[in-house]
């Protein structure tokens, strides 16, 4: 059975913004929750479409893929209903999980959230994205803290529920005929309080520090890949799930090379004898100097392609081709024997300086200028 298209499952269009993209996914997830829906599975099926959708419209790189490939640009990725990924629905369901505090009922305790996602630029040399390589990088994350083991109480005390609001983490006012829900100014939404604080970590449970992690970068990555790290983000909340980190590539240039997707380019020159009467010469490869032949006649301009000496396919034993542009070079400076020579040349060789005639692609291209 085909996958249905994710812009039609939201009711939004290809150009729609990532506030069109997440409040068309609010509204279904309203409308389809299966807290609203008990015992519904028509709709649970619903709300997991809608979720899977955004997952991916959500994303920006998933997205990107989406569009150009639609759903074979998502193998291998965390395409599908991924639950969670959505432990948090305060910012997108708002206050679907407070309805009943809205119209008087009981109230909910602070819900889990997952930590928040990382990225780390790394700038790496032109061959280390060719060939691959693992390198160790270093940046700051919040992490429990070691002395209150993340309560935020000294002494190993237990953090106390809040009397304010009663371990809920929202207190509620009363509007006329409605009860409105704001968050507990004592206990900030977190539910509960600490009477002796953390001095480590001023009871916040959490401490900033330095994480050591080795990143393995596979061969072929070019500048602007994301590497996900699982779980190596910020630390969740109220036993939340941490965030992931993003390793953002950037490549430095090379001297020789040009890369465009898996294959290289170079020029490489040759004077006017090897050009004329042919030759073997070496270029260079990223394995070292190769030889290749240069035919008899070859013009300025010309291009040799040597095979699978360009750049792997990521997750792939294939690689890209090596092109190398053949450049005849004129000499500016001649001794009186060169001279001498190039002279006779001349007066042997035809001369034929009259313009060549247009291609037929020239000509078409002037008859559709008229």
């Amino acid at each position: 059975m085909a996958k249905p298209d994710y812009y039609e499952v939201l009711g939004v269009d290809r150009g729609a913004s990532d506030q069109d993209v997440k409040s068309a996914y609010r509204k279904m997830a309203l409308k389809y929750h299966p807290d609203r829906n008990p015992g519904n599975p028509e709709a649970e099926e619903q709300f997991k479409l809608a979720s899977e959708a955004y997952s991916v419209l959500s994303d920006s790189d998933k997205r990107g893929r989406y569009d150009r490939f639609g759903h074979d640009g998502l193998a291998g990725s965390a395409a599908g209903f991924d639950p969670s990924q959505f432990t948090d629905f305060s910012d997108i369901l708002g206050d679907l999980f407070g309805m009943g505090d809205f119209f008087g009922g009981a109230g909910r305790r602070t819900r889990a959230r997952r930590g928040a996602d990382l990225q780390y630029d790394l700038e790496i040399d032109f061959e280390d994205a060719i060939f691959g390589f693992n390198t160790e990088i270093q940046f700051p994350r919040s992490q429990p803290c070691d002395d209150c083991h993340g309560t935020g109480a000294a002494g190993g005390a237990q953090r106390r529920t809040c009397s304010q609001c009663g371990g809920r983490g929202q207190v509620h006012y009363q509007q006329g005929f409605f009860s409105v829900g704001r968050t507990c100014p004592r206990c900030r939404g977190e539910g509960s309080i600490v009477d002796n604080p953390c001095g480590a970590c001023s009871g916040r449970g959490q401490v900033r520090k330095q994480r050591k992690l080795k990143v393995n970068i596979p061969p072929g990555v070019d500048g602007g890949t994301r590497l996900r790290l699982s779980g190596e983000g910020e630390i969740g909340a109220n036993g939340g799930p941490p965030g992931d980190l993003y390793v953002l590539l950037q490549v430095k240039d090379h001297t020789i090379f040009e890369r465009d997707g898996t294959d290289l380019y170079c020029d490489v020159p040759v004077n006017v004898a090897q050009a004329a009467l042919g030759d073997e010469i070496e270029v260079p490869t990223l394995e070292g100097g190769e030889k290749v032949k240069i035919r008899p006649g070859m013009q300025s301009g010309s291009r040799l392609r040597l095979r699978g000496k360009g750049v792997p396919f990521v997750n792939s034993g294939r690689r890209g081709d090596l092109i190398v542009q053949v450049v005849v070079t004129t000499p500016t400076k001649l001794t009186q024997e060169q001279r001498r020579l190039f002279e006779n040349l001349r007066d042997i060789l035809p001369i034929d300086n009259q313009p060549s005639e247009k291609g037929i692609f020239d000509k078409v291209k002037d008859y559709l200028t008229q």
